[in-house]
Protein backbone atom coordinates (compact mmCIF):
# COMPACT_ATOMS: atom_id res chain seq x y z
CA UNK A 1 0.00 0.00 0.00
CA UNK A 2 1.39 3.39 -0.98
CA UNK A 3 0.71 6.40 1.20
CA UNK A 4 0.37 9.93 -0.15
CA UNK A 5 2.44 12.72 1.34
CA UNK A 6 -0.72 14.12 2.97
CA UNK A 7 -1.57 10.74 4.52
CA UNK A 8 1.96 10.42 5.89
CA UNK A 9 1.86 13.90 7.41
CA UNK A 10 -1.55 13.33 8.99
CA UNK A 11 -0.48 9.97 10.45
CA UNK A 12 2.90 11.14 11.73
CA UNK A 13 2.67 14.83 12.53
CA UNK A 14 -0.55 14.99 14.53
CA UNK A 15 -0.22 12.05 16.92
CA UNK A 16 0.78 14.70 19.46
CA UNK A 17 -0.01 18.39 19.65
CA UNK A 18 -3.28 18.12 17.75
CA UNK A 19 -4.58 21.70 17.53
CA UNK A 20 -7.01 22.42 20.35
CA UNK A 21 -8.74 25.23 18.52
CA UNK A 22 -12.25 25.94 17.26
CA UNK A 23 -11.22 24.77 13.74
CA UNK A 24 -8.45 22.18 14.18
CA UNK A 25 -8.75 20.65 10.71
CA UNK A 26 -8.55 24.08 9.12
CA UNK A 27 -5.42 24.76 11.19
CA UNK A 28 -3.89 21.45 10.08
CA UNK A 29 -4.73 22.28 6.48
CA UNK A 30 -3.03 25.67 6.81
CA UNK A 31 0.06 24.00 8.31
CA UNK A 32 0.22 21.50 5.44
CA UNK A 33 -0.61 23.91 2.64
CA UNK A 34 -3.86 22.23 1.60
CA UNK A 35 -7.51 23.06 2.16
CA UNK A 36 -9.61 21.79 5.05
CA UNK A 37 -11.70 19.60 2.73
CA UNK A 38 -8.56 17.73 1.65
CA UNK A 39 -7.68 17.00 5.28
CA UNK A 40 -11.21 15.83 6.16
CA UNK A 41 -11.57 13.74 3.00
CA UNK A 42 -8.18 12.11 3.50
CA UNK A 43 -8.92 11.24 7.14
CA UNK A 44 -12.36 9.86 6.26
CA UNK A 45 -10.85 7.79 3.46
CA UNK A 46 -8.21 6.34 5.80
CA UNK A 47 -10.91 5.37 8.33
CA UNK A 48 -13.17 3.94 5.60
CA UNK A 49 -10.27 1.88 4.21
CA UNK A 50 -9.43 0.73 7.77
CA UNK A 51 -5.96 2.25 7.56
CA UNK A 52 -6.75 3.84 10.93
CA UNK A 53 -9.48 2.81 13.34
CA UNK A 54 -10.33 6.26 14.63
CA UNK A 55 -9.29 9.88 14.68
CA UNK A 56 -9.75 11.68 17.96
CA UNK A 57 -8.28 12.61 21.28
CA UNK A 58 -6.98 10.29 23.96
CA UNK A 59 -7.71 11.61 27.43
CA UNK A 60 -5.92 10.74 30.63
CA UNK A 61 -7.85 7.89 32.29
CA UNK A 62 -10.86 8.85 34.38
CA UNK A 63 -10.45 12.60 33.77
CA UNK A 64 -13.52 12.64 31.53
CA UNK A 65 -15.92 9.90 32.55
CA UNK A 66 -14.74 6.46 33.66
CA UNK A 67 -12.78 3.73 31.92
CA UNK A 68 -11.55 0.19 32.22
CA UNK A 69 -9.25 -2.21 30.43
CA UNK A 70 -11.08 -5.44 29.67
CA UNK A 71 -9.81 -8.84 28.59
CA UNK A 72 -11.56 -11.87 27.15
CA UNK A 73 -10.57 -15.43 26.32
CA UNK A 74 -12.13 -15.80 22.86
CA UNK A 75 -11.98 -19.01 20.83
CA UNK A 76 -9.76 -18.39 17.80
CA UNK A 77 -12.58 -19.12 15.36
CA UNK A 78 -14.71 -16.35 16.97
CA UNK A 79 -12.01 -13.73 17.43
CA UNK A 80 -12.88 -11.58 14.37
CA UNK A 81 -16.62 -11.80 15.12
CA UNK A 82 -16.25 -10.80 18.78
CA UNK A 83 -13.75 -8.01 18.01
CA UNK A 84 -16.08 -6.62 15.33
CA UNK A 85 -18.99 -6.65 17.79
CA UNK A 86 -16.96 -4.89 20.47
CA UNK A 87 -15.97 -2.24 17.93
CA UNK A 88 -19.64 -1.37 17.38
CA UNK A 89 -19.58 0.49 20.70
CA UNK A 90 -18.39 4.08 20.26
CA UNK A 91 -17.15 3.90 23.85
CA UNK A 92 -14.45 1.41 22.83
CA UNK A 93 -11.19 3.29 22.39
CA UNK A 94 -9.34 0.38 20.79
CA UNK A 95 -9.08 -3.38 20.96
CA UNK A 96 -6.29 -5.72 20.09
CA UNK A 97 -5.31 -9.37 19.98
CA UNK A 98 -2.66 -10.77 22.31
CA UNK A 99 -0.89 -14.10 22.34
CA UNK A 100 -2.28 -15.32 25.64
CA UNK A 101 -5.24 -17.24 26.97
CA UNK A 102 -6.90 -13.83 27.36
CA UNK A 103 -6.42 -13.01 23.70
CA UNK A 104 -8.73 -10.02 23.15
CA UNK A 105 -8.18 -6.80 25.09
CA UNK A 106 -10.00 -3.49 24.80
CA UNK A 107 -10.30 -0.13 26.52
CA UNK A 108 -13.79 1.11 27.28
CA UNK A 109 -14.53 4.70 28.30
CA UNK A 110 -17.96 5.93 29.31
CA UNK A 111 -19.65 8.96 30.80
CA UNK A 112 -20.40 7.12 34.04
CA UNK A 113 -19.99 3.81 35.86
CA UNK A 114 -23.57 2.75 35.19
CA UNK A 115 -23.15 2.98 31.40
CA UNK A 116 -19.73 1.30 31.57
CA UNK A 117 -21.17 -1.62 33.54
CA UNK A 118 -24.13 -1.87 31.15
CA UNK A 119 -21.83 -2.18 28.15
CA UNK A 120 -19.68 -4.83 29.84
CA UNK A 121 -22.83 -6.83 30.68
CA UNK A 122 -24.11 -6.46 27.10
CA UNK A 123 -20.81 -7.70 25.66
CA UNK A 124 -20.86 -10.75 27.95
CA UNK A 125 -24.53 -11.48 27.23
CA UNK A 126 -24.23 -11.11 23.46
CA UNK A 127 -20.97 -13.03 23.06
CA UNK A 128 -21.72 -15.63 25.73
CA UNK A 129 -18.16 -15.15 26.97
CA UNK A 130 -17.05 -13.85 30.36
CA UNK A 131 -14.82 -10.84 30.49
CA UNK A 132 -12.37 -9.52 33.02
CA UNK A 133 -12.59 -5.81 33.83
CA UNK A 134 -9.32 -4.27 35.01
CA UNK A 135 -9.96 -0.68 36.14
CA UNK A 136 -6.98 1.59 36.60
CA UNK A 137 -5.44 1.47 40.07
CA UNK A 138 -2.07 3.16 39.50
CA UNK A 139 -1.44 5.56 36.65
CA UNK A 140 1.64 5.34 34.44
CA UNK A 141 2.23 7.50 31.40
CA UNK A 142 2.87 5.55 28.22
CA UNK A 143 3.44 7.61 25.12
CA UNK A 144 1.00 6.26 22.55
CA UNK A 145 2.58 8.14 19.67
CA UNK A 146 5.23 6.53 17.53
CA UNK A 147 6.97 7.54 14.31
CA UNK A 148 5.80 5.66 11.26
CA UNK A 149 8.26 4.71 8.57
CA UNK A 150 7.50 3.68 5.03
CA UNK A 151 9.60 1.50 2.78
CA UNK A 152 7.74 1.86 -0.48
CA UNK A 153 10.52 0.72 -2.77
Amino acid sequence: MRFSTLQKCLLNDYQRDFPLTPCPYEDIADDLGVDEEAVLTTLKNMVDRRMVSRVGPVFAPNRVGVSTLAAMAVPDERLDEVAAFINTYPEVNHNYEREHRFNLWFVLTSANTSRLDDILRQIEATTGLPLMSLPLLDEYHIDLGFPLQWDES
